[in-house]
């Protein structure tokens, strides 16, 4: 299966792991590559530069296939180390990154000088209009789908794919929503050049997370998702749970006037009792609406083997048929 995007990373089938926290580690980044897609290392689940270099050299020895780093660029009072993060990427041989939140304008000069091709993640046409125009290679439109932050539009892909395809001259993937061969299929046919999957993969053996976290994805239907933090516009989609509920109440009793502070204890430093721990009721956790068509924890191999496989049936026969 050939694409722009095939062709632009170097990979065997159009299926990009996206960069999640705490799940996007060596393993399931070499997982995914080695099974024809692009596997994606998190840069910020790793607490400095140098645990992101030595993240990528384990990812190195379980892969000889390309893979990228997620590198998202967040406003903070204490700013992550970026130039350090970016020297590890670049001598460590990635040639993929992945960039996410704020612009990444002033990086792009010394990624790309270093043979390093970047998509970043959009959640609007007009996003991803100016990331072309800064010269990214590519873009992932991000719909309002998606597990994480689907920005504030709330468009969906079945609106947001068509009218990127309009706009846009660099090819872009889908994602939002992506979990089988029918995303694919419907992705490609409405513009898209790939998917971004993350949700899926969270729900796979060689993902780096506790297995409740895997079963509570599976035992998910496509209702069993929220949307928390709009009063303070940072939007984010998780799985529902006893955390997110409390926080719910929070926002509906104190309405505009609520601050970041008021639901700290169910949002700040929850991820790595809820991934590693697997304690899915400790605060909030990202997850998309795709959790309502993940009915099983296959392999990576079987998951994408599967994907391309039925994606072929689809176009060949039951589409052929019409």
């Amino acid at each position: 299966m050939r694409t722009h995007i095939t062709e632009l990373f170097s990979i065997r089938y159009p299926i990009i792991q996206g960069g999640m926290h705490h799940v996007g580690l060596a393993d399931l980044a070499a997982a995914v590559s080695n099974a024809g897609g692009l596997g994606i290392i998190t840069a910020l689940t790793q607490k400095t530069p140098e645990m992101l270099a030595e993240e990528i050299a384990r990812c190195h020895e379980l892969t000889d296939k390309p893979f990228g780093v997620n590198l998202t660029f967040l406003p903070a009072v204490t700013e992550p180390d970026y130039p350090g993060y970016i020297d590890a990427i670049i001598e460590g041989g990635v040639k993929i990154v992945e960039t996410a939140g704020n612009n990444p304008q002033k990086w792009l000069p010394q990624l790309q000088n270093n043979g390093i091709k970047v998509i970043h993640k959009c959640t609007s046409v007009r996003h991803a209009r100016k990331a072309e125009r800064i010269g990214c290679d590519a873009v992932s439109v991000d719909g309002f789908e998606c597990a994480g932050h689907p920005g504030e539009d709330d468009v969906p892909n079945f609106i947001l794919l068509p009218r990127a395809a309009e706009e846009l001259s660099i090819p872009f993937v889908a994602s939002g929503g992506m979990a089988d061969a029918r995303s694919l299929v419907a992705a490609l046919a409405l513009g898209a050049e790939g998917i971004n999957m993350g949700t899926r993969f969270v729900a796979t053996k060689e993902a780096p997370v506790h297995e409740n976290v895997k079963q509570a994805i599976v035992d998910a239907s496509e209702l069993d998702t929220r949307l928390i933090m709009r009063p303070l516009h940072n939007s984010e989609r998780v799985l529902i749970n006893s955390a997110v509920a409390r926080l719910i109440e929070k926002e509906e009793a104190l309405g505009d006037d609520i601050k970041f502070d008021d639901i700290r204890e169910e949002v700040a430093g929850v991820y790595s009792r809820v991934m590693q721990e697997g304690d899915v009721e400790a605060g909030v956790w990202s997850c998309g609406m795709a959790a309502g068509l993940i009915n099983d924890i296959p392999t990576v191999h079987q998951l994408i083997d599967d994907i391309i496989r039925e994606a072929g049936e689809l176009v060949t026969q039951r589409l052929a048929r019409l």
